[in-house]
C-alpha cells in the first residue's frame, strides 16, 4: 500500500518517492504520496512529477484497492524510477480551508440542530453541504454561519489522532455522516478542532482555525422533508 503522507502532515508541499507500478503508461502508483486522491467530497490534489528534469503533470488522484493511483498527462515513466514531487499549493490550501470550515459548521449544526451530513462537495469557489435537519429556516442557518465565525476569530489548534472502531463506536457523536463507517475499517483517523470539535475524517486540514477566514453564505435550500443544503464561500 501507498503510504499515505498527508495523512499526517497536510503541509508538506514536495517529496521524493520511487515509481511500483505503471498501468497503460499513465497511471503511477508511488511507495509514497502527498497527493490526496479525490474522496469524502474532497478533490484530488494536482501538481508535477519530474524526473531527470523532465515534468508530468499530475491531472488526477484515486484510491483503488489501498493504492494511491497518479494519472499523469503523457508517458515515460518506469517502474524503479526515483522521482520529485510538487503540489499546486494554492489549489490544496483552499480545500484545506474549505474542509476544517465544513467540519465547524458540521459541528453546530449535529450539537444545536441534531442534524447529520448527507452529502458534500468542497470546491475552489464555494462548498455545498447537506444535511438532515428539522425545523428549518434559513434565519437559523444564517445564525449558525455567525456563530461559527465567532469561533473561528477566537481561533483554535487542529490536530491529527487515531482510534480504534471500538472507541470510535463508543462515541457515535464521531461519526457525522448518515451513511455510518465503512465495515472493514478497523482504526480511524480522528480530527480535532481544540475542544471545540472531532470528527472521524480522512481528508487534509489546515492547523489553525483562524486560516479558515469568515464564512459567507450564498444562499440557502430546502430540499424536501428533513433535506437540506447550504452553498458558503470563504473570504
Amino acid at each position: 500500500m501507498t503510504e499515505a503522507l498527508y495523512m499526517n502532515d497536510a503541509y508538506l508541499k514536495e517529496w521524493d518517492a520511487n515509481v511500483v507500478k505503471v498501468k497503460d503508461e499513465k497511471y503511477i502508483i508511488l511507495d509514497r504520496t502527498a497527493f490526496y486522491p479525490k474522496g469524502g467530497g474532497q478533490p484530488c490534489d494536482e501538481g508535477i512529477i519530474s524526473k531527470n528534469g523532465n515534468n508530468f503533470k499530475v491531472v488526477y488522484v484515486g484510491k483503488f484497492s489501498g493504492d494511491i493511483s497518479h494519472e499523469v498527462d503523457k508517458p515515460g515513466l518506469k517502474i524503479g524510477d526515483k522521482i520529485h514531487c510538487k503540489l499546486d499549493w494554492e489549489r490544496r490550501y483552499t480545500y484545506m480551508r474549505y474542509h476544517t470550515a465544513s467540519h465547524l459548521l458540521s459541528n453546530i449544526l449535529y450539537n444545536k440542530a441534531n442534524a447529520k451530513i448527507t452529502g458534500n462537495q468542497i470546491g475552489l469557489d464555494k462548498t455545498r453541504m447537506d444535511f438532515s435537519m428539522e425545523n428549518y429556516s434559513p434565519e437559523k442557518l444564517h445564525d449558525f454561519v455567525d456563530n461559527a465565525n465567532r469561533i473561528i476569530e477566537n481561533d483554535a489548534l487542529i490536530t491529527i489522532d487515531y482510534m480504534s472502531r471500538e472507541e470510535v463506536m463508543g462515541k457515535p457523536e464521531l461519526a457525522r455522516l448518515a451513511m455510518g463507517l465503512p465495515e472493514k475499517i478497523k482504526e480511524f483517523r480522528i480530527v480535532r478542532i481544540g475542544d471545540i470539535d472531532e470528527q472521524v475524517d480522512g481528508g487534509t486540514h489546515v492547523n489553525h482555525l483562524n486560516e479558515i477566514g469568515q464564512i459567507e453564505v450564498i444562499k440557502t435550500v430546502n430540499k424536501g422533508k428533513d433535506n437540506r443544503r447550504i452553498y458558503f464561500e470563504l473570504k
